[in-house]
């Protein structure tokens, strides 16, 4: 099994966490942005809330003061309109979305269905304010305005309480999410911790197994290293092993060689001592050949003084035979 290196473990570290601080600043900013908005819908729901009591007071003004001015009443509509239109998401100068939820979805419906029948009595009360014709039927208007208000005010309260408690949720999930974050960050620096105190370990272990190799006696082949570590470390004790495996060569040969030199110098060492043995041999024999000579030289000398004294002999005979003859010529 292939192991993992020591740059992509810290390529690795990295990675997570610019990819968990890259997640923490878009989810923040993301839920931060989403908090806005519905802050926003918030003040334009409960923005609602104050225009339907306008709407309402306006038109009971309106109906005791038929020729007072009805421009803030029609403003008041026209905001509530906009309003409606964009808590729907249909406004897209505000940018809001449309319904978070199913609930306040429902509501909004509720709300635009009574809207619409406010917004009809509403208009039909202009037209009948306008024209000043049957007092009657512009009566029936403004009461039915007058029990429908507090209708549409009730379900206004209810869709700005839904907006309100989805904010609260997007808040607690903010800091849910950033309790979240921080616990992985938590096991990423505690993972980070480990896998440094692991490769601390791996490079001490190559270390000492490197100074062991170093204290080894030389008279002996070097012991390998043999360690489980990062790539990068098993590498350089593949390459420190291979160095030992020279010097290991090296001592081999040397030690060889040593033990041929021991054996040659045992082989000199013989030869020596038979050439001494030669040479006692050689000296031994050069005494007896100077005894021989000796021998000799007194054979010669006592051969020389042999004739010497065989010519005194025949010297002495020759006298005498002369002394013989001498003799017999006198008798």
């Amino acid at each position: 099994m292939k192991k993992s290196t020591i740059s992509t473990k810290i390529k690795v570290i990295g990675i997570l966490f610019v990819l968990l601080m890259a997640s923490i600043v878009a989810t923040t900013i993301y839920l931060n942005n989403k908090n806005e908005k519905d802050a926003m819908i918030v003040n334009i729901a409960g923005k609602q809330r104050m225009l339907s009591q306008n709407i309402s007071k306006n038109i009971f003004y309106i109906y005791l003061n038929p020729k007072s001015s009805q421009q803030e009443l029609d403003s008041s509509v026209e905001e509530f309109i906009y309003n409606l239109e964009s808590l729907k998401g249909g406004n897209s100068l505000s940018k809001l979305k449309e319904a978070p939820n199913i609930h306040i979805d429902k509501q909004m419906l509720q709300v635009e269905l009574l809207w619409s029948i406010f917004y009809k009595n509403i208009v039909k009360f202009k037209e009948l304010i306008s024209s000043n014709k049957n007092q009657e039927e512009l009566e029936k208007i403004v009461n039915i305005i007058y029990e429908t208000n507090p209708n549409l005010l009730y379900e206004v309260d209810a869709l700005v309480s839904l907006h309100t408690i989805n904010s609260e949720q997007k808040i607690k999930l903010l800091k849910n999410s950033q309790y979240f974050f921080a616990i992985l960050i938590l096991l990423l620096i505690i993972y980070s911790f480990l896998e440094l105190k692991t490769m601390e370990k791996n490079a001490l272990n190559f270390l000492e197994e490197s100074k062991r190799v170093m204290e080894q006696d030389l008279e002996e082949p070097l012991k390998p290293i043999k360690i489980e570590a990062e790539g990068e470390l098993i590498e350089a004790s593949y390459m420190f092993n291979r160095f030992l495996n020279k010097i290991n060569s090296a001592i081999i040969d040397s030690n060889s060689a040593l033990e041929q030199s021991k054996n040659a110098s045992i082989k000199l060492e013989e030869i020596s001592n038979e050439f001494d043995e030669i040479i006692n041999e050689l000296q031994n024999k050069s005494e007896i050949s100077k005894q021989l000579n000796r021998s000799e030289d007194i054979a010669i000398q006592t051969q020389e003084q042999l004739l010497h004294s065989g010519k005194r002999l025949n010297e002495l005979k020759n006298e005498l035979e002369k002394i013989i003859l001498f003799v017999e010529k006198k008798s």
